[in-house]
């Protein structure tokens, strides 16, 4: 029988642009290494959260170009701008595991 895991999240940052218009080159970089660690001291990752697993995507770019690094969120379809270490451990505690969006950091909301 094939074991399926459970998702609950799917958040991607665009840490490494390629020219790098939005933000600082290094600061996507360290808000991509931010990310990793929290997702794995929170045991995000964990197959056996009843909420299900965090998966992490490191992308070139979101095609925002401004207050970057930005992070987007699915299911959610929200999008947070300014994604520095600092904001991305209150987004991860607030919004993925609490639930609650930072609405003052929302750039923009992209339902279905």
């Amino acid at each position: 029988m094939e074991n399926k895991i459970k998702i609950s999240h799917h958040i991607l940052l665009c840490a490494t642009p390629t020219k790098a218009l939005c933000c600082k080159c290094t600061q996507g970089e360290e808000s991509w290494n931010h990310l990793k660690k929290l997702i794995k001291e929170l045991l995000l990752e964990d197959q056996n959260r009843p909420q299900g697993i965090v998966l992490r995507s490191k992308v070139d770019c979101l095609r925002v170009c401004r207050n970057g690094p930005i992070l987007l969120i699915w299911p959610d379809g929200i999008w947070y701008e300014k994604a520095t270490p600092e904001r991305i451990g209150i987004i991860i505690k607030e919004h993925i595991i609490k639930g609650e969006i930072l609405k003052d950091w929302v750039i923009k909301s992209t339902s279905f």
